[in-house]
Parts: C-alpha cells; sequence; structure tokens
C-alpha cells in the first residue's frame, strides 16, 4: 500500500521460494512488531515497511492479519500501479484449500460488492468533473473577497462583524469540505496533483495540516466506529459510545464524568471545543512533533494572509477574537455534519467483518436535496462515500440506487433518514449510552 520498501519488510524470501499459507498462520501476525496482510490472495509482510507508508503506519496496521483486499482497493486510485511498489514485501499465497477471505466471511457478498465496484469503475464514476470543483472552490474564494470588501465598505460594527463571522465561517466549513475531496484523491487522476491542491487548501485556506488530517481520518475509513482502530471514537473519556463500552465502564465503576448527563453537557464540550482548542492544539503539536514542516508553512500562510486582511480594521486582539469565534462557530456545523452519520450507528470492538459489511454498519446517509447536499459537503451520501472512499462526490447519487440492490439482496440495512431526525439521533444515543453506563454501575 504505498512507496515500496525491502523484501517482505526485511524478513520477505525471494520471489522463487515463495510460502503457502493457512488463515490460522496469517491471523498470528497482527502485532505492533509483527503484521502481515492479505491483497488478492497474496501474503505481505508490511512490518518495517509501515512507517513508511504514506498514508500512516496506523492504517496499514489496522488490517494486520486480514485479508485487506477490499481496503487496497478502495484508498488507491491506482492499484496497478501501487502493485509495484507491494512487490518487495510478498512472501507468499494462501494456500490452494484456504478461502479467499477470512473468518468465516461471506464470500458470495464479497465477490458480489467486487462485481459492484467493476460496475462502477466501467460506469466512469470515478471521474470527476473538472467544472464542479472549479465552482466550488470559486464560490469560497468569492466569499472570502466578499467579508473583505464588506468590512472595507461598512466598518468594523457588530452587525457587519456578525454578518462576516457568519460568512468566513461558511468559507471555512466549505473549505473543510473541499480539502476532504482532495485528501480522498477524488478529483485529479494522479495522486500527487491531488496532494499539492490538498495542501493549498487545507493549509492556506484553513491552516491545518494536509499529513494530520490523512493520518487521522484514513484510520477513520478503514475501521469505522471500532474502538483503539477509529480515532473518531476515541472520546477521551468525556463520553462513552455504544452499547458494549457504557456497560464497560459500568462494571468497572469507570466515572470520569457522569456519563447519564452525557446528552446534556455534550452541547457545552463537543461542538463548540472540538475546532478552536482539541483540533487547534492536535494539529500544531503533530506538525511540530512530526516534523511536517510544509504543512507547517501552508498553515502559517493562512495566518499571515488572516492577520494582513483583518488587523487594519480590527486590530490584533479583535482578530484573534474574530478568528476564535469563527472557529467556535464552524466547530457546531462541522460535528452536527460529521457525527450525525456515526455516533447513532454501531460502535464496537473489532468483528472482522466484509468491506460492505463493516461500512453499513458505522454508516447511515441523510436524505438528499439541493440544501443538504451543499451544507454536509455531500456527505449526507455517507454510505457511498465510505464503500467508495475516492469517488467524487457528484456522482454518489448515481451509484445509490446499485448499492440500495445490493443491499436489499443480502438483507444489509440501508439507513437513511431526515437530517433533523439525525441531528436529534446524536443527541438521543449519547442518552442511551448514558443510561446503559449508569444501570450497570449501578446493579452490576
Amino acid at each position: 500500500m504505498g512507496k515500496g520498501g525491502e523484501k517482505g519488510g526485511g524478513s520477505g524470501e525471494p520471489e522463487a521460494q515463495l510460502r503457502f499459507y493457512t488463515w490460522e498462520e496469517i491471523q498470528k501476525h497482527n502485532l505492533r512488531t509483527d503484521k502481515w496482510l492479505v491483497i488478492e490472495r497474496k501474503v505481505y509482510n508490511v512490518t518495517k515497511w509501515a512507517n513508511r507508508h504514506p498514508g500512516g503506519q496506523r492504517v496499514i496496521s489496522h488490517w494486520a492479519g486480514e485479508d485487506a483486499t477490499d481496503a487496497f482497493q478502495a484508498f488507491h486510485i491506482n492499484p496497478t500501479l501501487v502493485q509495484k511498489f507491494l512487490k518487495p514485501l510478498l512472501i507468499g499465497e494462501l494456500a490452494a484449500g484456504e478461502p479467499s477471505q477470512d473468518r468465516d466471511k461471506n464470500s458470495q457478498l464479497v465477490e458480489d460488492f467486487r462485481t459492484l465496484r467493476k460496475t462502477v469503475e466501467d460506469m466512469d464514476l470515478f471521474r470527476a468533473n473538472p467544472l464542479f470543483f472549479s465552482l466550488y472552490l470559486g464560490h469560497i474564494i468569492v466569499m472570502e473577497v466578499l467579508a473583505w470588501l464588506m468590512v472595507s465598505y461598512f466598518g468594523n460594527g457588530w452587525i457587519t462583524t456578525l454578518i462576516l463571522s457568519c460568512i468566513l465561517t461558511t468559507c471555512q466549513a466549505q473549505a473543510g469540505w473541499l480539502q476532504h475531496d482532495f485528501g480522498h484523491l477524488s478529483v485529479f487522476k494522479k495522486s500527487s496533483w491531488n496532494h499539492i491542491v490538498h495542501k493549498f487548501v487545507i493549509g492556506h485556506l484553513k491552516g491545518a495540516s494536509a499529513n494530520w488530517w490523512n493520518h487521522r481520518h484514513f484510520q477513520h475509513h478503514a475501521k469505522p466506529n471500532i474502538f483503539k482502530k477509529d480515532p473518531d471514537v476515541n472520546m477521551l473519556h468525556i463520553f462513552v459510545l455504544g452499547d458494549t463500552q457504557p456497560v464497560e465502564y459500568g462494571k468497572k465503576k469507570l466515572k470520569y464524568l457522569p456519563y447519564n448527563h452525557q446528552h446534556e453537557y455534550f452541547f457545552l464540550i463537543f461542538p463548540p471545543l472540538l475546532i478552536p482548542v482539541y483540533f487547534q492544539i492536535q494539529i500544531i503539536s503533530t506538525m511540530i512533533k512530526r516534523r511536517f514542516w510544509a504543512d507547517l508553512a501552508w498553515a502559517i500562510s493562512y495566518y499571515i494572509r488572516y492577520f494582513i486582511t483583518y488587523i487594519p480594521f480590527y486590530g490584533v486582539l479583535g482578530s484573534l477574537f474574530l478568528l476564535t469565534f469563527v472557529r467556535f462557530l464552524e466547530s457546531h456545523w462541522f460535528v452536527w455534519v460529521t457525527q450525525m452519520n456515526h455516533i447513532p450507528m454501531e460502535i464496537d470492538s473489532e468483528k472482522h467483518r466484509d468491506w460492505l459489511s463493516s461500512q453499513m454498519a458505522a454508516t447511515c446517509n441523510i436524505e438528499q436535496s439541493f440544501f443538504n447536499d451543499w451544507f454536509t459537503g455531500h456527505l449526507n451520501f455517507q454510505i457511498e462515500h465510505h464503500l467508495f472512499p475516492t469517488m467524487p462526490r457528484h456522482n454518489f447519487w448515481k451509484v445509490k440506487p446499485l448499492v440500495k440492490s445490493l443491499c436489499a439482496k443480502y438483507g444489509v440495512q440501508y439507513e437513511e433518514k431526515p437530517l433533523g431526525k439525525a441531528f436529534v439521533d446524536i443527541v438521543g444515543s449519547l442518552k442511551k449510552s448514558g443510561d446503559l453506563w449508569l444501570d450497570a454501575y449501578l446493579h452490576k
């Protein structure tokens, strides 16, 4: 999965001496210091090479001991090219009597999903529309210019500043959805072009780090809603999620916070603080600790541009306050949109499901409308996005009927709901988990 490495991660054998392995043997190699995985029945030792994986070592490590074929296909826009770099890591193949899927996965479902992917490729649904993304970037830049023109013409009064804050918040939110497109390699045919523009959008337009986002977000896509693998469900003991974690905390008498009230303090902690506090600290510390100097330079360019633009009108402290207020507003927008598809869904430990089943268990869709598409950056098609993360978002509606048909064939739930209900379900899910914790804490 990436840019090559030593033969067998430093311990592989020459191709002429390739061995044949059983799943029982492969599944033993799922440790921090010993990682094997399977792609299209070929066994790769990625132990030493994982640290050089462009998407981060954790995302590839999450698949150690498993069949990673569908994940490999999902994350790479040119798997044939990447296969050449996998060659030095090849140590063997599955034995002839071994099934292609591990852990008794439904082989027919897996094959049907791969057939669906081939159909989608034949329909050319992985081809981006340059006009769509050009207009999308254009409308963000137009709003940035409008904000500057407004404060230049009307001054820095309270009403002007409030309107200005809303415009800048919209710019930040929409730039967030756009960087998401480039981060998933869904705009250009070449990965390098996507990476370059991704750094510009997330760095210069938002002041954040492309590498930080990649390493965090790809883990979420690889193992969504899986404890210890999806960083998005690592709530640092502030919240308990799903049905099993609350009971475990309750039985162990863990009470970092009164979780039976988490659906109430959610409003005070999660939406207001995620971006302006937690993400900002994490982004800056990550860029410095991991020496992401290019990302840091792009982020600095954002802050230079911002302060040059607004210090003449608000001064240094006023500009800092305005920026913090915009981050505060954006954080609410971001949290409600990104959590509505996941928190109400199944959140649990690793169950080693097939790609389709694991993504469907962790995601749901929001009803389509022009506003919902724009407001959520097409994340209202969360199911299709998770199944095909490199697909340009303007094509999600085209593949949706095919996905629904496949799910119906195998009895896999395809959940879709109105936007308002999705927001309400976040709070309802937190309340349910909190009640489970309280019951276990008091009675088990």
